[in-house]
């Protein structure tokens, strides 16, 4: 890496420079296979929680298509019908898996009060668009039909991930509204993964190989959408969305040392442009994904208590 690619330690949020300073860089794609076992593997040797571990079910997904394997938190003590919230994760759309997230799911149900589904998606580069698309929706669906086992109110749906759970959040969304599908009360849409074009000065700015950087982005995307051919739909790439009215109230969030810093600023404009009821965070000197990398420096836990805040507050008023 070129000493004008690394970003100054100094530009970033004090909260986060001790631990930046010694962050590897990221080496996503020189075999695929193998970051995705790393993955599993840092997954597995984490210490078990004492909360009761996710359920797991298998949503059936339709005519020529695999099932979708989703994951199942709730609070401690349910009492009656809660709030249904489908979580996707992250990975830029070819990275991730349902498991990674349960810690985050966890969180969420506990402080939030609700039931939550996360969605087992298939990956890219083997499962281009829709695939994944379509298993975030299979399970929307299933979850809203399954209401009642599940002890879920079927009036009190959100939808929420990061990074490409962010993008794949919104374009289940727009999915949803368009197919008259389950009503969803809230998104939330954490620095998503909007707009594959990489024209905005942060897709520019940020080539610092320690972080999501401007050529893992645009790699992921080529293997995100395949063959595809423009016209791209807004269901692959939510940024080309030209309508986002009727889309549920929505909380995103977004580090100013992120990549997706500016397509996030423009998707938020435009929905409050479309009349959609939209809060937004911008977190000074932050990367992405800081919240989750370093989850127990100040800013990281306010960043968590802003989204988890506004969650609870749509969901339970």
């Amino acid at each position: 890496m070129t000493k004008e690619a690394r970003i100054p330690t100094a530009c970033f949020h004090p909260d986060l420079r001790e631990a930046v300073s010694v962050m590897p860089e990221l080496d996503l794609f020189t075999d695929l296979n193998r970051t995705r076992e790393t993955t599993r593997k840092m997954f597995a040797a984490l210490p078990p929680d004492e909360e009761p571990p996710a359920t797991v079910e298998t949503v059936p997904a339709g005519k020529d298509r695999p099932a979708v394997a989703v994951r199942i938190s709730r609070p401690p003590q349910q009492e009656g019908s809660l709030p249904g919230v489908l979580h996707i994760h992250g990975g830029g759309y070819v990275l991730g898996f349902a498991a990674m997230d349960d810690p985050t799911c966890r969180r969420i149900a506990r402080e939030a009060n609700c039931v939550v589904v996360s969605v087992d998606y298939r990956l890219a580069p083997e499962h281009p668009y829709p695939a994944a698309l379509e298993d975030c929706y299979a399970a929307l669906e299933w979850m809203a039909a399954n209401a009642g086992s599940l002890g879920i109110d079927p009036q009190r749906l959100a939808v929420a991930g990061a990074s490409a759970g962010g993008g794949l959040t919104v374009a289940t969304a727009l999915l949803a509204r368009d197919r008259g599908g389950p009503a969803l009360q809230f998104m939330a849409p954490l620095c998503p993964m909007l707009d594959n074009t990489n024209t905005t000065p942060s897709s520019y700015e940020i080539t610092d190989r320690r972080f999501w950087y401007r050529e893992v982005n645009e790699k992921a995307w080529q293997l995100y959408l395949g063959t595809a051919q423009d016209p791209l739909p807004p269901y692959a790439v939510p940024a080309r969305a030209e309508d986002l009215s009727g889309l549920p109230a929505a909380f995103t969030s977004v580090g100013g040392l992120d990549l997706f810093r500016d397509e996030t600023i423009t998707f938020v404009s435009r929905l409050a442009q479309a009349k959609v009821p939209v809060e937004f965070h911008l977190y000074p000197g932050c990367f992405h994904g800081f919240e989750n990398f370093l989850p127990a420096c100040n800013i990281s836990k306010k960043a968590n208590s802003d989204f988890l805040s506004a969650l609870r507050q749509a969901l339970h008023g």
